[in-house]
């Protein structure tokens, strides 16, 4: 995966060998589904999803894994049972390529995320409030 300049989450993608690509693909419908709204971006070079200009989540291809970001505090205690099969370390979730995609978790996560997301913006906008 040489290319770092990416203009497209299908450009992205495309960088991986086929059977990651399907996975990706896999991976990146179960996003859209959940946060129909999310605007899909490049972001430090890897996919990722938006809501009013704040993301929401990332994901990344590797050699032996697939990823999602931000695994913040909350969502990995919200989902310490659900999570426990997998690597989670340092704000990722780690998820192994040689396992079936888990679509109702990704999804779950995602929808997770969108509403962390949307708190984060709406105590933002509340602390930028003019005083009176």
């Amino acid at each position: 995966m040489a290319k770092t300049d990416f203009k497209s989450v299908d450009e992205y993608i495309a960088t991986h060998p086929e059977d990651v690509q399907a996975i990706l693909q896999r991976v990146r419908s179960t996003i859209r589904r959940a946060v129909p709204g999310a605007e899909e971006v490049i972001s430090y070079q890897i996919a990722a999803y938006k809501l009013n200009g704040s993301p929401v989540l990332y994901f990344a291809g590797w050699k032996q894994h697939y990823s999602l970001y931000p695994a913040t505090d909350h969502l990995v205690e919200a989902f310490k049972d659900d999570l426990a099969p997998y690597e989670v370390d340092k704000g990722t979730i780690r998820f192994q390529l040689s396992q079936p995609v888990p679509v109702k978790l990704i999804e779950r996560i995602a929808k997770f995320r969108a509403k962390e997301a949307a708190e984060s913006a709406k105590a933002k906008l509340g602390m930028r409030q003019p005083r009176r």
